[in-house]
């Protein structure tokens, strides 16, 4: 196997005005499983994957990975087995709730309940709205930057959208004004918006929702796995969130909060474990998290989302926020440098984000430049509308834009390899013909192989289009 190496100094000068916030990201700050995957480029050979994705999916932390290892001779069904194995399933799975509880500040009667992801916990949370009579009780606001998970569970219940404004100052008078109408039995808002990683300010929310009746539930899955979250301290009612992004396999989810909703609402998935008693015709369902978590729960995942929050919150806070503000402002600097790149924002006041920078490249398809850069760089990143239709659509990005995230594994050589490539697109053009496949651009006459054990399959094969608002 051959190995490309990139050569940094191919970077512009801009590259040198900001030497003093490099020093903390040149090492990623925590290992993860993954590291140096070897990328086969178009033009042949290889080099270290450039992983700029953390937004979708993080990679595993190696602790985690190594748990799993420790814990997966042990894996038996949970509930009600008097096995050796069982047991001990049984309390590691349990004794998770209580890891993530404490991960988000909860209090000491909130429920924990494990689901597939944060998508799942909020339409679990949706079917918990209290109810008058056999009505809702109340409506859900939420803003329009909201990505799909929370905003189409609320479609199905009475609702209210808010078109956020150009600041946040202004949008939180906006959610005043709607609040202050009364009627709303819950506030949505998401804690950093996953399309421009910009951060909301969930405690002052909190406030606004509770002084006007409602409570609020804070979507986490972008948030928890760059900031630590109190719920405790910002006084939030529920908050969900989901392992896959938190650096732990498998893609459980979690929904954090106030027990008396939950125990009342519709049990999520009705089946084995969920009830008291069945009868033929009628049935007690059970009151707590089994209430909501029908069938044979995803036990690996649910221990390897605890033990990922056990290690990000023994990380150094400084420490971490410095790593990803300086992989941040290293690449903003870059972008901006560029003659027809734009870096996309939501609000112009916005003064705290997380590892997440969406721009575009005058004259190129979003789509083209994510497959140029993987392809011909080794660099992955996120293209398209990020399940967050009307947002793009406000933002004058309609057929999307691209977006870079990263986290604690990440290096600052991987924003230099994405600089590079941008860079060399705009001088050079594309070194390589691309076609469109399945709706999405891939390179022409590919001749990169997949390992052996790997379906070599067009990778985007069953995509949704997602090309109709």
């Amino acid at each position: 196997m051959s190995t490309v190496t990139f050569n940094s100094n191919i970077i512009p000068s801009f590259a040198d005005d900001i030497p003093s916030t490099s020093a903390a990201a040149t090492r990623p700050l925590a290992a993860v499983t993954g590291a140096e995957l070897q990328a086969p480029l178009i033009q042949g050979g290889h080099v270290r994957y450039a992983n700029l994705d953390y937004g979708a999916s993080a990679p595993a932390l190696t602790v985690v990975s190594a748990y799993l290892n420790e814990v997966l001779p042990y894996y038996a069904s949970v509930h009600r087995g008097a096995g050796y194995a069982s047991q001990i399933s049984t309390s590691v799975y349990e004794n998770s709730r209580n890891i993530v509880r404490e991960f988000v500040g909860g209090r000491p009667d909130d429920s924990v309940i494990f689901t597939r992801n944060t998508t799942d916990s909020l339409n679990l949370l949706a079917g918990c709205l209290p109810q008058i009579d056999g009505r809702p009780a109340g409506e859900v606001l939420y803003l329009d930057i909201e990505h799909h998970a929370n905003l189409l569970p609320w479609q199905g219940v009475p609702h209210r959208s808010v078109v956020a404004a150009a600041t946040l100052t202004a949008t939180v008078d906006k959610l005043r004004a709607e609040l202050s109408q009364g009627g709303v039995s819950l506030l949505a808002v998401t804690g950093a918006s996953n399309v421009t990683g910009e951060i909301l300010p969930i405690a002052e929310l909190a406030s606004l929702a509770h002084e006007y009746g409602a409570r609020i539930v804070v979507d986490a899955a972008q948030l928890a796995p760059h900031r630590r979250i109190n719920i405790t301290e910002a006084d939030v009612d529920y908050v969900v969130f989901s392992g896959h992004k938190l650096y732990a396999p498998f893609g459980a989810g979690v929904v954090v909060g106030r027990p008396d909703w939950l125990d009342a609402g519709t049990p999520h998935l009705a089946g084995g474990g969920a009830v008291r008693e069945a009868r033929l015709d009628s049935v007690s369902w059970a009151s707590g998290p089994a209430r909501h978590e029908g069938g044979s729960p995803n036990v690996l995942g649910a221990a390897t989302l605890a033990r990922a929050t056990q290690v990000l919150a023994a990380l150094d806070q400084e420490a971490w926020h410095a790593h990803e503000s300086a992989i941040r402002s290293y690449l903003v600097s870059g972008l901006e440098a560029i003659d027809g790149v734009t870096v996309h924002r939501i609000f112009t006041d916005s003064v705290d984000t997380i590892g997440v920078v969406n721009f575009s490249v005058e004259g190129f398809d979003a789509g083209l430049v994510a497959a140029y850069l993987a392809a011909e760089h080794g660099v992955g990143l996120r293209d398209g509308r990020f399940c967050a239709h009307p947002l793009l659509k406000r933002l004058g990005l309609p057929s999307g834009s691209l977006r870079a995230s990263f986290g604690v594994g990440s290096r600052l050589e991987d924003a230099t390899r994405l600089l590079a490539g941008i860079e060399g697109l705009k001088r050079n053009g594309l070194g390589w013909d691309y076609v469109v496949d399945e709706g999405r651009w891939v390179p022409a006459n590919d001749h990169r192989s997949y390992p052996e054990w790997a379906p070599n399959t067009p990778g985007t094969a069953g995509a949704a289009p997602c090309t109709v608002d």
